[in-house]
């Protein structure tokens, strides 16, 4: 019923529209037509357009135009007692080019309010998008975060038999629930991450670093899932035959979750029994660090998405992430002003590798040095 009656009030209010725009053209047309050619109404026709625009559209616009145009001109002809002068023509004809101009300016404004509207609409979209994503973050911080945290607690009460003697087979089930609750609680974190890095910005806590000892304590962390894969890492200094420094200007917590991340995105691609690599080449200008694996390779298709978020591809590398990890590499090496990028390496494998502009001189540097 609210329906219907909001229908009839819609044709009600139409009609008494095209009512009015009829009546200033009659009104208009009778102005033309009973007084002398010399006097030209036309210009009041733009009244009439203008309203057509703002409630009818382009079409009637068009339409309205085109009559006011043709009404102004036929007043030379009609009624026709009267001589055509060339003024008079001149006259209807620069009224009949300012009803034009009018009709063609009233269809470009419309065209600039829809514009206008069309984007105060993405602008509300967006800041409701906002405000769901910071829903979201929320939801994740409080809903998932602390019964995962709880839950891993309880599985470590069990594996310390808080709760009674547990037999070799079911700590071996516990040990596997801990994994998948850590693996979990990686992920929720790293999401967590890359939300506020996309929301508030990256913030760094800028201090000077040492890229060689940060690829050393990352490589120490994974130590065991690098035996458990039985996969070697070395190191290697570029030309020179012993360990250098690589000095940057960075934030030492944010660029070793990029080393480990790196570390364990090659680690996990590499054949039982292969080499993962790091090579750490100090320049001119830029710090780099390349690490390279033994894996299928990337195929050339995935190299544009490679470090966009969930991205994953189809290729033959064998472990499969939730595609962040690269993702929020890029953030943070980005942050730091620096590049980061991948590779194939031949014969078989990939290499990642990012560079950080060098740190000038510093005094923590040179104490460094000397000690």
């Amino acid at each position: 019923m609210v329906c219907l009656m909001s229908k009839l009030r819609s044709n009600d209010l139409y009609i008494a529209k095209s009512l009015l725009i009829l009546t200033m053209f009659v009104v208009l047309g009778v102005l033309e037509y009973s007084t002398p050619s010399d006097y030209v109404f036309g210009y009041l026709y733009s009244g009439a357009i203008l309203l057509v625009n703002s409630w009818f559209g382009e079409i009637a616009t068009l339409q309205a135009t085109f009559a006011a145009v043709f009404l102004t001109i036929l007043n030379l002809w009609i009624p026709g007692h009267e001589a055509i002068r060339f003024s008079t023509i001149a006259s209807r004809i620069i009224a009949a080019m300012a009803l034009i101009v009018t009709g063609f300016l009233s269809q470009r404004l419309r065209q600039s309010q829809d514009a206008i509207a069309l984007t105060t609409t993405k602008l509300e979209t967006q800041e409701k998008l906002v405000r769901l994503r910071e829903d979201f973050a929320s939801t994740l911080t409080h809903d998932l975060k602390t019964p995962l945290l709880g839950a891993m607690e309880i599985i470590k009460a069990f594996q310390q038999e808080q709760f009674g003697a547990i037999l070799p087979s079911q700590q071996q089930v516990l040990a596997t629930m801990a994994r998948s609750h850590e693996t979990s609680l990686q992920l929720l974190e790293t999401l967590l991450d890359v939300y506020r890095n996309d929301t508030e910005g990256l913030k760094l806590n800028l201090a000077p670093v040492d890229l060689a000892v940060l690829v050393e304590e990352a490589a120490i962390t994974l130590t065991q899932l690098a035996a458990s894969r039985r996969v070697h890492l070395s190191f290697n200094y570029g030309d020179s035959d012993f360990r250098q420094s690589l000095w940057v200007n960075g934030d030492a917590l944010q660029l070793q979750r990029v080393l480990t991340n790196l570390l364990i995105n090659a680690i996990n691609h590499s054949r039982r029994g292969d080499r993962v690599e790091v090579i750490l080449e100090p320049q001119t200008s830029y710090q780099v660090v390349k690490i390279l694996d033994t894996g299928a390779g990337i195929k050339p298709e995935h190299f544009p998405y490679l470090f966009e978020r969930f991205y994953q591809g189809n290729s033959d590398r064998q472990a499969k992430g939730f595609g962040l990890g690269l993702y929020l590499s890029r953030q943070i090496i980005e942050a730091h002003n620096g590049i980061i990028w991948a590779e194939n390496r031949i014969p078989s494998g990939a290499i990642f590798s990012f560079k950080l502009p060098v740190l000038p001189f510093h005094p923590s540097v040179s104490a460094s040095h000397s000690m």
